[in-house]
């Protein structure tokens, strides 16, 4: 969890900035602008999870896959996995806040 300069809990952020790291947000307002897109940006993420989870699942269900489709599957779910793990993270340290977790 990081905190701003009057130790207030910041949110971390579903993008990353130039360089891949990490985005933070200092705002009490969880309806802000900035908070409300982050929320879009999320629930989007979580849905692109849902559908590259079915996907997958329906491809491993096949007798013949080639290597490139597992390539391909297992590249999509590494990042599905790495985007929800980062909303899980910044809903976690919202509610250990007692903020708004979304």
């Amino acid at each position: 969890m990081m905190f701003d300069g009057q130790g207030r809990a910041l949110r971390l952020l579903p993008w990353t900035n130039e360089r891949g790291g990490p985005c933070w947000l200092s705002t009490a307002n969880p309806d802000s602008h900035l908070s409300r897109m982050a929320d879009e940006l999320e629930a989007d993420m979580i849905a692109s999870a849902e559908y590259v989870l079915e996907q997958a699942r329906e491809l491993f269900a096949e007798t013949v896959v080639g290597e490139r489709e597992l390539r391909f599957a297992g590249t999509r779910l590494a990042e599905s996995l790495g985007d929800t793990l980062r909303i899980a993270e910044s809903r976690g340290g919202r509610l250990e806040s007692g903020g708004n977790a979304g």
